[in-house]
Parts: C-alpha cells; sequence; structure tokens
C-alpha cells in the first residue's frame, strides 16, 4: 500500500478573518513558514500553496500532488474524483487547511467559499468521503477539528456492515479536539499542526531553541541554517532527521499493539512519516492546551522517557551550529545517540529474556543498519537477540527488520557475511514465507556463494544450506532459480571430501547438504535428471554409513526423493533414454536403501521406510504380480526360485535383509507364515474405509501362521489386500528386475514388525499398497497386548546420543511448534567423571490419537475413499522438518551454560565416591530384608533393577510388564507394557546414564531393544528409541542376552547366534560384528566397567571367553572352568574393584568359578554353591561380594575370598515362609543392596546389612 495522490485544500482568505475567530496581538501568523501579509494576498496563497507542496513532497516525492487554493464546493468534488481516479486502489491524502473559514459545524461540516467569496458554503464530511472513497487519509488543520472525526466515526456506525473495511481503509488526523481551537501565541506558526507533519524538524528545533534556558543567546535564524540535506546522514541535519525518526519509531513501537505499528508505521510510506511527525505535534501541541486527535487512536506519547533523548540530541545539535555555520568547511562530529543506544541494547542482551521487558531500542538498531559505519556492531547485537528464541525473532520482524536484512544481501563486504547468514537463519526458522521474496531480489545467490566459499566454518555453511533449503520448500520458482544457480553442483562438490584422507567434514553441513538436495529436487523432474548426469546417488549413497545417525537420515532423505511414484506429471515429456536412465538410478537407490533398512537409528529406518513407500506406490502393480506368484496358497516350495538377496552388497556397518533369509527354507519360516497376497479385485471394503477391526488399525504386527488365521473374523481387513484398485492409479508403464521387488517384499515384511510403532505402521502400510495382507495370530495368553493406559510413543528419533540432547517434536497433521528442538551434531565429549559417559534421549510428544480409523498416526491414515486414495497414503518424511528445529534454538550459548543441571551431576559425583567407599569396607552381610514386594506378576519375575540416587526398584516379568516400586514408602509408582506385540520374552533391564537422568532399557529375549525415559512418572514414561539388536542374524530360540557399557556407550548382544554383535549407542550404529568362535551360543555376557571395549562371554558349553574389541583377533581369553560339568554358564561378571583381569562365571550345575585372566585358564577358586540348580549371579561393582540365587528357594552371598557371607532361605515373617525359587538378583550400582526376584510367587525382596537405615 502507498499514497498515489494528495489533495491539498487551503481554505486562508488571506487578509480576511473568520467571524468566529477573536485573534489575539501578537498572533501566529505564519503559514508553512511562510508571513502572508509579507506580500500581496494572492501572490502569498499562491506561494504558500507551492511550499506546502514541496513540504509534502519531501516525504513521498512520486505522489501525484493537486494544490486547490480557496476553493468552491465543486472545486473540491471535482478534485477528490480526480485524485480517486488517478490513484485507483491506492491511497489518497486529503489536506485541510481551515484557517480562513469559520469552525466544522456540530454535524461535522468543514466550509469552503461560494464563487464570489462572499459566503461561506458548508461542505459535509459524508460528501468528502463519497468522493474520495477508501483508501484514504485526512489531515485537518483547523480549530475544533475533533468535530470532524467524531462526526466521521458516527457515520461509520451509522453504516452497514460492509463498511468495515473501511473503517480499516480509513485514517484521520486532526489538530484538536472539538471543543479546542488552535495556539494563537507567535512563538508558533499559525499551521503549528502542518508545520509538525511536515517540516519536523524544523518545527522541533524552534520549540527546543524557546524551551532553553539560554535561548536569548541563540538565534533563531541560525535553526533555519542547519547544514546538510535531510538525506544525507553525514550531515547535521542528516543525522537529526535520522535521529528523529529512529525515538519516534521507538516510542510508537513500545507503545502501540504491534499489528497497528506494523499498519501505520510500516506499510506506507507518507503514512509513517506523518504518523512519526504527528507524535512530535502532540508533544508540542499539548505544551499550548491543545492535544492532536487521530483515527486509529493513539495512546499518549507526549512524556515518552525517549524525548529526553531528543532533547539532548537537538541541544548537542545546538551546541555544534554557530561553528558549523561560521566555519562550513569545520569536520562533521557524529552524535553520540546511537553508539549508546547500541551500548544500551547490549546491556539488556546481557540481562534480559523472553520474560523480561523487551527492548526498547529494537527500532533504534533498525535505523542503525543504514549505516555504515554502525552496521557490523549492530548486524552481531541483532544476531545476539534473534538467537534468544523464536520469539525475538518474531519481534524483531515485527518491527520491519525484513526489508532492511533482504537489501544487505546486495552489498559485497565480506565481514558481514557470517553475521547476515546467521540472521536469516533465525528469520527463516520462524517465517518460510520470506522465501518469496528472497528469491524475488536474487537472494538465494548470495548464499549460494558463500556455501561455496571455504574460509567460512562448517556450521556457518550449513547454516546457508539450511537457507537454501527452506528457499526451495515447496517453491518450484526458489527451486528454478537455485537450480540455474548451479546449487546442485555445489552441494555434491561438498559432499565428497577432495582427498580421502581428509578429516571427516561436518555433520551438520552434510546433514544440510543432503537436506537442501533433496528439497530441491522434491517433485520437480528437471532437477532429478540434472542431478542423476551429475552422479548424485552414487555421491549421495557413500554417506548412508557415515556415523551420524541425522546425516544417515538426511542422506536417505535425498535419495528417497530421487524415487518415482509414478505420477504422470514427473514423467511427462521424458523420452525413452531419460526414462530408462531415472530406472536405473532408482533401482540404485533402493537396492542402497534396503541395505539401511535395519539401521539402528529409528529416525534413518522411518525415513527409509517412507522411500520405500513411495517406491511401492510407483510399482505397485509390479510389486503385487511377484508377490502373488511368490506367495500363492499352498505352494510354498516355489519360495525356492526366489531371487536371492545375497547380490546386495553389505558394507562393515550396514546389514542386508539376505543376511537374515538364510536360502529358501529361511525364507519360508521368515515371511510365509505372515503373509497372505490377496487378488486384484474386491479392492477395499464397501466404504473405502480401514476398519478398526483390521490389523493395521489395531496396531499389530504380523505374526502367527495361514492355520492359525480366523479369515471369516476379518473381512474387513481384506481391504487391504488391494488397496491400490481403483485409487492409486499411478503406476510404472514397464516393470524392472523382479529381483528388487522380491528384496522389497523381504525388507518390507521386517520393517512391518520393527520394534518402533511408527515405522512398523508404515512397513505395514507399504505392504497394503503390494496386495500383501498382513495376519493377526489370535493367542489367548497375550490376548491382552495392549499397551498400558500410561504408555506413550513418539515419532522414530535420532537415539540418543552421547553429545546430544534434545528433541523431536512431533510432526503429524502438519501441526508443529517451531519451538522443537534439534541436537547438535558434534563429537561426543566425556563428562566429568573418568570412565563415565552420559548417553542423553531425544524427547518426543506423543501421536495425537486423531484418526476416525484409530490409526495412531493421522500420517499413515487412509479414511478416504478409494478414488482419493494416492499420494495422500505416503506418509511423510520428518527428518526435514525435525531438522530445522534446530537453528531454532539458540545457537550461540555455550554448552555448559545450565549451571543447576552441573551441580546436580557434581552432588551426585559426590554422593557415588562417598557410596562406594563405604560399601567397599563394608562387612556386605545381606541379612536384613529391608523391603518385599508382590509385584503381581503372572510367570514370576524376570529381570529387577535398583535405581543409584532414589529409593526405586524395576521389575519385569516373561510378559515384558515393568513395575516401578518404591521400597522405602512400599508404593507402587508406575506400571506400563514394554510393547503392544503378542510376541512376547524378556531378557534384561539395563540402566544408562546413571550419573545423570538415567534410561530404563529393556532387551527382550528376541533381540529387540527398547529404551523409555521419565518411567518412574506415573504414566508419564516415553519410548526413546527400539531397535533390533540382531537384525540379519536369526536366533533358533528366544534367548538373546545384553549388557551395557558406560564408559564406551556400546551395548552387548548375543545368544543362540554365531555372533556377538557391539552396537554403539552414540553413532546408533552396529559397530562390530564378532564370531564367537564355538559351537555353541552364549547364555550369559557382562562388559567390563574398567576396560572400554571388553567383554566376558559364558556359552551353553560351559565354555568362557573374553573378547577386547580393540585387538586385532577380539578374542583374549578363552577357558573351561566348570570341565567336567557340561551345563551352561547362568552368570559372568568382572570382579568388582578396578582390577579388570579377573572374572567370576556360575554355571547351571550351581559351581562357581573364580579366574585370573593372567594365570592359566583353570580356575584359582571354586565354591560350590548350589546342586544342580543354580539360576542367577550378581556381581556387585564396587563392594567385595557377589551372590547366586537357585530353583531350590536359596540365596547365598559370598566374599571374594570364597567365605560364604549370607544363606538367606526363610522370609522375616511370622511364619517363616520360604522365599520362592529366584529368578534374578541384582546389587545396588554404588550400596551394599541385594534386589532378589522369585519366579514361583513373583515376590521382589531387597536385602541389605543390618544397619540399613531408611533416608
Amino acid at each position: 500500500m502507498k499514497t498515489g495522490c494528495v489533495a491539498l485544500v487551503l481554505c486562508l482568505n488571506i487578509s480576511v478573518d473568520p467571524p468566529d475567530v477573536i485573534k489575539i496581538s501578537p498572533c501566529a501568523r505564519k503559514e508553512c513558514w511562510i508571513d502572508p501579509f509579507s506580500m500581496a494576498p494572492p501572490k502569498a496563497l499562491e506561494t504558500i500553496g507551492k511550499t506546502l507542496h514541496s513540504q509534502y513532497e519531501r516525504w513521498q516525492p512520486k505522489a501525484h500532488y493537486k494544490p486547490q487554493l480557496d476553493p468552491t464546493v465543486e472545486e473540491v468534488k471535482k478534485l477528490c474524483n480526480t485524485c480517486r481516479k488517478f490513484a485507483r486502489t491506492e491511497r489518497v491524502l486529503f489536506h485541510y487547511n481551515g484557517h480562513g473559514v469559520p469552525k466544522p459545524t456540530a454535524n461535522g461540516e468543514i466550509w469552503v467559499f461560494n464563487k464570489s467569496y462572499t459566503q461561506y458554503i458548508p461542505l459535509p464530511i459524508t460528501d468528502l468521503d463519497s468522493w474520495l472513497k477508501t483508501p484514504s487519509i485526512y489531515v485537518f488543520d483547523c480549530s475544533a477539528a475533533g468535530m470532524i472525526v467524531k462526526a466521521f466515526l458516527e457515520r461509520l456506525d451509522w453504516s452497514s456492515s460492509s463498511s468495515a473495511s473501511s473503517l480499516k481503509d480509513c485514517i484521520l488526523l486532526a489538530a484538536c479536539e472539538a471543543h479546542q481551537t488552535l495556539p494563537q501565541s507567535a512563538e508558533f506558526p499559525a499551521d503549528v499542526f502542518t508545520a509538525c507533519l511536515t517540516t519536523p524538524i524544523k518545527m522541533a528545533m524552534h520549540w527546543f531553541c524557546n524551551r532553553l534556558l539560554l535561548h536569548d543567546s541563540l538565534e533563531h535564524t541560525f535553526i533555519d541554517q542547519i547544514p546538510g540535506r535531510q538525506n544525507d546522514r553525514r550531515t547535521l541535519l542528516g543525522e537529526l532527521n535520522w535521529i528523529f525518526t529512529a525515538i519516534t519509531d521507538t516510542i510508537a513501537w513500545n507503545v502501540l499493539p504491534h499489528d497497528l505499528f506494523q499498519r501505520l508505521f510500516r506499510q506506507d510510506l507518507l503514512v509513517a512519516s506523518l504518523f512519526r511527525n504527528f507524535l512530535l505535534a502532540e508533544r508540542i501541541m499539548r505544551s499550548a492546551n491543545c492535544s492532536p486527535i487521530s483515527f486509529p487512536l493513539l495512546p499518549p506519547t507526549h512524556q515518552h522517557h525517549m524525548w529526553d533523548a531528543w532533547d539532548m540530541a537537538a541541544e548537542i545539535c545546538l551546541s555544534k551550529l554557530p561553528q558549523l555555520i561560521a566555519d562550513p568547511n569545520a569536520e562533521f562530529q557524529p552524535s553520540p545517540f546511537f553508539t549508546e543506544q547500541l551500548t544500551a541494547f547490549e546491556v539488556w542482551l546481557d540481562h534480559g529474556s523472553e520474560g523480561k521487558k523487551t527492548p526498547e531500542q529494537l527500532p533504534i538498531v533498525l535505523q542503525v543498519l543504514r549505516s555504515q559505519s554502525h552496521r557490523f556492531r549492530a548486524l552481531v547485537l541483532l544476531g545476539r537477540f534473534l538467537d534468544m528464541g523464536p520469539w525475538a525473532v518474531d519481534l524483531a520482524l515485527s518491527v520491519g527488520i525484513f526489508p532492511y536484512v533482504l537489501k544487505l544481501l546486495q552489498t559485497s563486504a565480506m565481514e558481514l557475511r557470517h553475521i547476515l547468514v546467521f540472521i536469516w537463519t533465525k528469520i527463516l526458522s520462524l517465517d518460510k514465507s520470506c522465501q518469496v521474496d528472497l528469491v524475488k531480489d536474487g537472494g538465494h545467490a548470495y548464499f549460494i556463494r558463500f556455501l561455496d566459499s571455504l574460509d567460512a566454518y562448517p556450521e556457518q555453511r550449513a547454516m546457508a544450506a539450511f537457507v537454501l533449503a527452506v528457499t526451495v520448500d515447496g517453491h518450484r520458482i526458489g527451486q528454478e532459480a537455485c537450480v540455474n544457480a548451479g546449487l546442485i553442483d555445489v552441494c555434491l562438490r561438498h559432499l565428497q571430501p577432495e582427498n580421502p584422507n581428509d578429516a571427516q567434514k561436518e555433520p551438520l553441513l552434510l546433514q544440510w547438504l543432503c537436506l537442501c538436495l533433496g528439497k530441491l529436487w522434491e517433485d520437480f523432474s528437471e532437477a532429478q535428471l540434472l542431478c542423476l548426469q551429475s552422479n548424485a546417488p552414487e555421491i549421495v549413497i557413500q554417506l548412508l554409513s557415515e556415523p551420524q545417525p541425522e546425516v544417515r537420515a538426511s542422506a536417505v532423505f535425498a535419495l528417497g526423493n530421487l524415487v518415482d511414484i509414478g505420477s504422470p506429471s514427473l514423467n511427462e515429456g521424458d523420452d525413452d533414454s531419460d526414462y530408462d536412465e531415472k530406472v536405473r538410478a532408482e533401482i540404485n537407490v533402493i537396492r542402497s536403501l534396503l541395505q539401511v533398512s535395519s539401521d539402528g537409528s529409528p529416525l534413518v529406518r522411518s525415513e527409509v521406510a517412507v522411500a520405500l513407500t513411495r517406491f511401492a506406490m510407483g510399482h505397485n502393480k509390479h510389486i503385487k504380480s511377484v508377490a502373488a506368484e511368490y506367495w500363492k496358497p499352498q505352494t510354498n516350495l516355489l519360495l525356492k526360485s526366489l531371487p536371492s538377496l545375497t547380490n546386495i552388497s553389505t558394507s562393515s556397518n550396514i546389514y542386508s535383509p539376505n543376511s537374515f533369509i538364510q536360502g529358501s527354507s529361511g525364507l519360508v519360516s521368515h515371511i510365509g507364515p505372515v503373509l497372505r497376497v490377496g487378488s486384484d479385485i474386491s479392492a477395499t471394503g464397501r466404504d473405502g474405509r480401514i476398519s478398526a477391526s483390521s490389523p493395521i488399525a489395531k496396531n499389530s504386527i504380523m505374526h502367527g501362521s495361514p492355520q492359525s488365521d480366523d479369515s471369516s473374523q476379518h473381512s474387513d481387513s481384506s481391504m487391504l489386500q488391494n488397496a491400490s484398485n481403483g485409487g492409486l492409479i499411478y503406476t510404472r508403464s514397464r516393470p524392472v528386475d523382479n529381483g528388487i521387488y522380491s528384496q522389497f517384499i523381504a525388507t518390507m515384511c521386517n520393517v512391518a514388525k520393527d520394534p518402533y510403532p511408527r515405522i512398523a505402521s508404515i512397513g505395514q502400510r507399504a505392504l497394503s499398497l503390494v496386495g500383501v495382507e498382513q495376519v493377526v495370530m489370535r493367542n489367548n495368553r497375550f490376548s491382552s497386548g495392549g499397551a498400558h493406559s500410561g504408555e506413550t510413543s513418539a515419532p522414530p528419533s535420532s537415539n540418543f546420543g552421547m553429545a546430544r540432547s534434545s528433541s523431536w517434536f512431533d510432526m503429524n497433521s502438519g501441526n508443529f511448534s517451531i519451538a522443537f528442538r534439534t541436537p547438535p551434531v558434534s563429537p561426543p565429549q566425556h563428562d566429568y567423571l573418568t570412565g563415565l559417559r552420559r548417553v542423553c534421549s531425544l524427547e518426543f510428544r506423543p501421536h495425537p490419537l486423531s484418526s476416525p480409523d484409530g490409526l495412531t498416526d493421522p500420517l499413515l491414515s487412509a479414511n478416504a475413499a478409494p478414488s482419493n486414495m494416492g499420494l495422500d497414503m505416503i506418509p511423510q518424511s520428518t527428518i526435514y522438518r525435525w531438522s530445522c528445529g534446530h537453528f531454532s534454538r539458540p545457537l550461540l550459548a555455550g554448552s555448559d551454560d545450565n549451571e543447576e543441571a552441573n551441580a546436580r551431576r557434581e552432588e551426585r559425583e559426590r554422593i557415588v565416591m562417598d557410596c562406594i567407599a563405604k560399601c567397599q569396607l563394608s562387612s556386605c552381610k545381606m541379612t536384613s530384608q529391608i523391603a518385599s514386594w508382590d509385584t503381581r506378576f503372572e510367570l514370576g519375575t524376570k529381570a529387577s533393577l535398583l535405581l543409584p540416587f532414589s529409593p526405586i526398584v524395576a521389575a519385569a516379568d516373561e510378559n515384558e510388564l515393568i513395575r516401578v516400586w518404591n521400597y522405602d514408602d512400599a508404593l507402587p509408582v508406575n506400571t506400563f507394557k514394554n510393547h503392544k506385540l503378542s510376541n512376547r520374552g524378556l531378557s534384561k533391564l539395563l540402566l544408562i546414564n546413571v550419573l545423570d537422568e538415567s534410561l530404563l532399557l529393556v532387551g527382550s529375549s528376541d533381540g529387540n531393544v527398547r529404551i523409555w525415559r521419565n518411567y518412574t512418572q506415573k504414566g508419564g514414561q516415553k519410548l526413546v528409541t527400539a531397535f533390533s539388536s540382531v537384525q540379519g542374524h536369526r536366533s533358533t530360540g528366544r534367548s538373546i542376552v545384553f549388557d551395557w557399557q558406560q564408559q564406551s556407550g556400546c551395548l552387548y548382544a548375543s545368544g543362540d547366534i554365531s555372533s556377538i554383535l557391539v552396537w554403539d549407542l552414540d553413532k546408533e550404529q552396529l559397530l562390530n560384528t564378532i564370531q564367537s568362535t564355538a559351537d555353541s551360543g552364549i547364555s550369559a555376557i557382562s562388559a567390563s566397567q574398567v576396560q572400554c571395549g571388553q567383554f566376558a562371554a559364558g556359552f551353553i558349553d560351559a565354555s568362557v571367553r573374553i573378547f577386547d574389541v580393540r585387538t586385532p583377533d577380539w578374542l583374549v581369553y578363552m577357558a573351561r572352568p566348570h570341565t567336567p560339568r557340561t551345563e551352561k554358564v547362568v552368570g559372568i561378571g568382572f570382579q568388582p574393584g578396578f582390577d579388570p583381569y579377573k572374572i567370576v562365571s556360575a554355571s547351571q550345575a550351581g559351581d562357581i568359578q573364580f579366574l585370573d585372566v593372567r594365570r592359566a585358564s583353570e580356575p584359582y577358586l571354586t565354591i560350590e554353591a548350589h546342586r544342580g540348580s543354580l539360576t542367577a549371579l550378581a556381581v556387585h561393582q564396587h563392594a567385595p561380594v557377589i551372590a547366586s540365587g537357585s530353583a531350590n528357594q536359596m540365596i547365598k552371598v559370598f566374599s571374594l575370598e570364597g567365605e560364604q557371607l549370607t544363606l538367606i532361605r526363610y522370609q522375616p515373617s511370622f511364619m517363616g515362609q520360604r522365599i520362592g525359587s529366584v529368578n534374578c538378583l541384582s546389587f545396588h550400582p554404588y550400596k551394599s543392596l541385594l534386589a532378589a526376584g522369585a519366579g514361583d510367587n513373583a515376590i521382589v525382596s531387597i536385602y541389605a546389612e543390618d544397619n540399613y537405615q531408611v533416608k
């Protein structure tokens, strides 16, 4: 909006006073600073008109000006119609000077003349408004001008509701209220209101000079000789105007609502100037008991403290005037105003926050950006402010910062590049709509050049990549502009190291280069063809083995956007050669994605599942035909002809589906029993909706066999057999090799059973797209498979990296908060206590249950009719939106600023040291039962765990039901189920981050690992991450064992498989696969808490081995201490203390062997603890004590010298009942406490020394 035409109506009738005005002597006479009695009246009137024209023209030089001097009603009407016709939809300004006519009437009529100037003719405001229409702005400079405003508002109230827009598009400025008369004092000009609006500096300086104590010593003529130009800030007059603009903007921004400030001070240049000057008019005229008014009504500002700053600037100016006038060549000394205001803003930044008063200097900082001398400091301070959060960005945008920083992109100043990129990063993290203006002004080229520069830090270049990613996100014009500017080549060049031996690139840069590429060619076939010509897929595929899960997920996102979903618009116009090239590249991409489908990070697996679903959409019919061919009923022998998956090359850190499909029989057992292929008829249910009784709506995972399927009771689920019929109309015209389709189906079957709920849902959806129905096995034993009411899950996340601490908030339904947080991607850092490291989890919001079909993920719901099914069925990627949150968080604050967390950690370290010292000196006789808890587990207690810093014990049963209990208060804390699946079995409970907010790792006997946080809050538990630790290694039974090594951040998993898998939970990646070199499986595993990478394993054949991942051969020790017994090793552990060479091993036969790795393989001490019934072994980490339990209802506690310290057989009750068969034993990490879980009566008992005191 701008003012296109200005009507200047002057009713002066010089030398004839109106009848209702009695003038004093001497009185104000000047109009536009001209004495009308200094020349002939006609000449004076013409001169005043021209001067008023020139004064307005200074504020809006491009407007069309039409003066009308002493007019008649017809002349005013003609003037108004002409102005509206010329301005069209732009604003028209109507300036009325009524100093030569009577005051407005009570009805709001203003006065003009008849043709002979013998009468005053009233002009109703209604007529004036009907001629000018809207948008318009009126300036009434006459006595009792408030009458006009009152009548105008009454007319708007009487009008119909359709005039609401007129109310908004009409602005009124009046010189005084209805009962007031204009000042007549000779110290003011007669048109003081007009003088304030059009010549504010001159008026302000005259008024200020009259108020000075020493005003007699200063000649008023000096004020008219202030040197310089108003638009030249390097001159005195220009600097005064600059300071005045900054101060009036600051006053307005601090007292007005932000939407009104935007309307009056940022939309129209002339309107903004008039309202700035109106604030001055209010200050000056109120000193003469006259109150200017406006519509919209402004709050009083004449006493705002920022006027004091203006007075100081004016006084400094007046003190310089005599010298500058005497010596025009004297050097101009800038005012300290802006330097002082920047300092004040800097002080606020040091102490301010969101909850405190907003910084009033923000508009001044905006003005300082116009000065080259202050610009760098202002940008740095502005960057600090924007970094305080989205609220700060919103405030800066409300001030009007956007046009300034947009224009600064045209500068070539090298020192401004880094801070400008930072500021734009902060702006776009809040307001994506800025992308349009950025591309329109060619600003994208600035960021492409910065991204390609090697002199900037990688983190800063990552910001440039973020800006470019937002620029092209869903913006085809932006995509085309960036492609034409060579962004693809720039990104690809920096994705690959120039020298293979170069150090690893900054992960954040790699992450955003991938995301930028993914957004650049998203749904843009021309860019996809260019990327194929640039060999982009091969370059990005190399990043799938990067150690940071964020980088891997971003690479999958970029590759997934290359997968054509088969929309005709994407293939339209492509010739055969281009099409074949795209298909070959797409198949290469899919093969690579199949390799990372078992990645340890749910964030990565989620992106893989989304990409594979796109593949299922584009190749729907061909995949269905392959599924129908290989999985026909009663023809499982055809599975032997399934193309082998061994042609998928597997890297050392990536597993492919072929590694867990061992020949045709393995495929039959793994996939055959859980699939049923639908035909191409009866595609969906009658109403086209997913029934709540369908497997996918129940959140069930495929399980069971065709024989157990009750198809008659699941008729609604038949709609999943062919969701594509009638709805998924896009498909390839030519198929590719059927082998990739078979690999896809095999992989998606595993994805559909992913331990992370959302990923499993995506896999189920992909299978339903290709007609593979999921069969839910009815299992009476586990019929209550639903989650506990307090259980919550969230979207898959980057796991909980060692040095990453942040949140990935739910992106569902498109309603995502910009405040969601993203982890900094940085190398792992050690914590303060030697040997202990912190693993911080990602926090998620639970999925809202908003789908009418009961699906927990609205992104995956399919409640549309078949004719609408298509692109909407593709689940949405979340890595991009989640990653954007990183830049909305403070980036300049240090990571150690959280003093409270550091103090809490130091306090815990002190407690740990005290507890360790006490337990090492204690007798360790666990003779006192301090608590007995009936867990009410149906199948007995399978695992228990004592928390380090609170009197809390966690226990779980074979059904993976987890209960948490306070043993000091004897009160339950929380209860929840580990998962909703019917296939259950618990292996172990482990604690991660014992010195911080600990996480609960729940290892299932099938190898799935789930990690929970907030598990001690009733109903507040959150699933942090979940993955399969033995993906690619099919267990013959259900006996996977685990252990966690805090200082290395590694999880060790093995069992009745031939390998030991070492997972790096910081990288969320498989670190090593160690061959066990034994003919039997592993039954117990224990990680050393002293030596990183070292762990001991006990085998089913009673042998013991120690492995070290740091050595080339891995195996460092092997012994058979339990010979001649051959029962399996039940428990194994490193002896307490810091001696890494001694271990303890207990076999099912009942003997406990003490071994020293430095000696021979023979044990140096043997304890015959139990007779053929040993079921559990616990080794304290610090106290010199071990404990064993047996199925014969007995617990024994031994010293490291073999002395039996305690024998526990009975409950300490009056009846003295037996304790029950022992299923599990666990010591407190730092205290002399022992938790024992029974198998037959499900009681968890906690034992301590006699002197234990409840705190």
